[in-house]
């Protein structure tokens, strides 16, 4: 329970901990936020990583100049498409033996149904509108491997959402972070970003478990 308090803490206090990096580590701070990027839409086993809040809180560090927004801009572009290819790939290799496996600590079946229910909606535009659902992120590109999605379609979504999505956010935190009313309450904002952007996720989930309970 401590460590999952601890987590959250990180998670609505991002801002201070990511300053906190910058001061500690300086520029190697750029490689650890491409990691959390990467892994977060690379990994099936990490959806729980920061995403759309911590682009904002990039935004708001590079509008201060704590951080070089563009530079940090095209690091998390190239984790953010890398990492998703990476699942990709990970999908097509495994195929649909992944529906198999059972729940674990860091692997969760139920989100894989998620994103394959979504996938299934929306087809190719899923790997486009996932970018802007947590979780879903995570899991679309691994579906869209498993479907075997023709590669070059894949790879233009791919790119297409990795950049709304980081421009979109980043651009939100770089041009409203900073405002007064937002700084004081920044805790509350991460929080709001959080709610509204899992929001969906959960209407999915919910809809799919009432679906079943009919049938």
């Amino acid at each position: 329970m401590e460590l999952i308090s601890t987590f959250f803490n990180m998670l609505l206090h991002i801002d201070k901990y990511l300053d906190l990096l910058v001061h500690n580590y300086g520029g190697w701070t750029y490689l650890i936020i491409f990691l959390i990027v990467f892994c977060e839409t690379g990994l099936v086993i990490t959806p729980f990583l920061p995403g759309d809040s911590l682009l904002f809180v990039i935004g708001a560090l590079g509008a201060s100049g704590i951080m070089d927004i563009k530079l940090a801009m095209l690091l998390l572009l190239i984790a953010a498409f890398s990492g998703n290819m990476t699942n990709y790939f990970i999908g097509r290799f495994i195929g649909t033996k992944a529906f198999d496996f059972k729940d674990g600590r860091l692997f969760k079946k139920r989100y894989l149904i998620q994103a394959h229910d979504f996938y299934e909606k929306y087809g190719g535009k899923t790997i486009f509108l996932s970018r802007f659902l947590p979780i879903i992120r995570t899991f679309a590109p691994f579906v869209g491997g498993i479907s075997r999605m023709t590669l070059w379609r894949f790879m233009l979504y791919n790119f297409l959402g990795a950049l709304c999505w980081i421009l979109v956010f980043m651009l939100a935190g770089y041009f409203f972070g900073n405002i007064p009313v937002v700084e004081k309450n920044f805790s509350l904002i991460v929080l709001g970003i959080i709610v509204v952007t899992i929001l969906p996720s959960v209407f999915i989930a919910l809809r799919q478990k009432f679906s079943r309970v009919r049938f």
